[in-house]
């Protein structure tokens, strides 16, 4: 079916070149969109955009035709959030650590205790996965309704080779029975499982010789993600499960330098990730690396402020020339909230990023940063027809400032739109 929008106060993101190359530098500051204009969507495309007194004369024509006609004065339209992060799938919930935090306790101590990643795996095991698909669900239609359209999900709460498969076909199945588009990661290396105490090389090989091709055998996952950290997994980890990865063609994808610089960011880029996720503790030796690379810097300032640790320095990454992009990190320990518009606000008040940068990192860059970039992030004739329709709003800085309002007043996924 066609749809003509008229009227529409700002076409928000509607550069040609947004989908050949990540924004970095500069180029972040800027947001191309043009003022009273229409949008011509076919199915599930973008047909056409321009202005209005490019088509008020031809209006006529698509009033007697098979177009239905939306006329959206006062309101903007903008591509549907792309959340390059999160841990969508996991059962159960951790509110009891959060309370333990709240005494005192470390992320470290807390995972010493059992808790943290390990107790989401013993919850995970113990649910079955229609149970999983349920719940999950639930997060899904969540988010969109706070204008997600495309997501990457990851897994890594199972720990072996039959719980990390059950993620990710319920990660899949995300992707099969709602419009969101959903791109999926394996992160088995997310925490040594408890029958691996004192034994994270027998876990590696187990990543390597089983886990892996037998995820590869069933196309489950798009990326390989591994959380380089102290306490968690060495670079020389990180370096052995990525080329058994790249043999099956997922690409790499890495949790860095989140607690310290771990050497993640070394790694991701000389194994070419598509993105290094986290980096609270990143210096200059990382962003020249970023700024040589095709390697986006994905920041999650969601877990910086539920953790209360210091935020990725992102002004300086993207004066540097790094490509930034913004996500959720949606998971049950470190970021319960998968509300991109709240990490607009984050990103905007402690990370000292522009509105017109935040908005790019959370369409345009978000899309490369999980190879979405030639279909969704930003308003072209051919890609996907994902996007917001706002309600009245004075300007697009008022997203990140208005931090709590309910602004969205529509959500289209593939041309159709999305009760919300």
């Amino acid at each position: 079916m066609k749809r003509l929008f008229i009227n529409i106060a700002k076409l928000v993101q509607t550069g040609e070149m947004a989908g050949k190359k990540p924004l970095r530098g500069a180029e972040m500051s800027v947001l191309k969109m043009l003022e009273d204009a229409y949008l011509l969507t076919d199915n599930d495309k973008i047909s056409s955009f321009g202005k209005m007194s490019e088509i008020r004369e031809k209006l006529s024509e698509y009033q007697n035709g098979d177009t239905e006609i939306i006329d959206l004065t006062g309101k903007m339209v903008l591509p549907a959030f792309c959340d390059s992060h999160t841990h969508l799938v996991y059962a159960g919930s951790r509110e009891q650590e959060f309370i333990d935090k709240m005494k005192g306790l470390s992320y470290k101590e807390i995972a010493k205790r059992g808790g943290g990643i390990l107790n989401s795996a013993r919850l995970l095991h113990e649910t079955s996965e229609e149970e999983l698909f349920r719940q999950t669900l639930v997060r899904a239609k969540e988010i969109m309704g706070f204008g997600t359209g495309a997501v990457e999900i990851k897994s890594g709460y199972g720990l072996n080779t039959a719980d990390e498969i059950k993620m990710l076909r319920v990660a899949r199945r995300v992707g099969q029975e709602t419009p969101l588009t959903v791109k999926t990661t394996y992160l088995g290396a997310h925490a040594v499982p408890e029958r691996y105490a004192g034994n994270r090389e027998g876990y590696v090989d187990e990543i390597v010789k089983e886990t892996i091709p037998a995820i590869a055998a069933e196309g489950l996952a798009d990326f390989t993600d591994v959380f380089t950290e102290d306490g968690f997994f060495s670079v020389a980890d990180t370096e052995k499960i990525f080329e058994a990865a790249l043999r099956f063609g997922m690409t790499p994808k890495v949790h860095a330098n989140q607690m310290s610089r771990s050497g993640g960011v070394q790694a991701g880029v000389k194994y070419g990730a598509i993105s290094v996720d986290h980096l609270e503790s990143t210096a200059e030796e990382e962003f020249r690396l970023l700024a040589n690379s095709n390697t986006i810097a994905t920041l999650l300032p969601g877990s910086t402020l539920f953790l209360e640790m210091d935020y990725a320095p992102a002004r300086e990454m993207i004066d540097h020339g790094v490509p930034v992009a913004i996500a959720s990190n949606y998971n049950p320990g470190s970021s319960p909230s998968g509300d991109v518009r709240f990490m607009t606000f984050l990103a905007v008040l402690k990370m000292k990023m522009t509105p017109e940068e935040v908005l790019n990192a959370i369409t345009v860059n978000g899309a490369h940063a999980m190879g979405l970039g030639s279909t969704h992030g930003s308003i072209v004739a051919g890609k996907q027809a994902s996007f917001i329709i706002t309600k009245e709003i004075p300007s697009l800085a008022w997203i990140p400032y208005a931090f709590t309002s309910p602004w969205i007043d529509q959500l289209y996924l593939n041309g159709e739109r999305i009760l919300l």
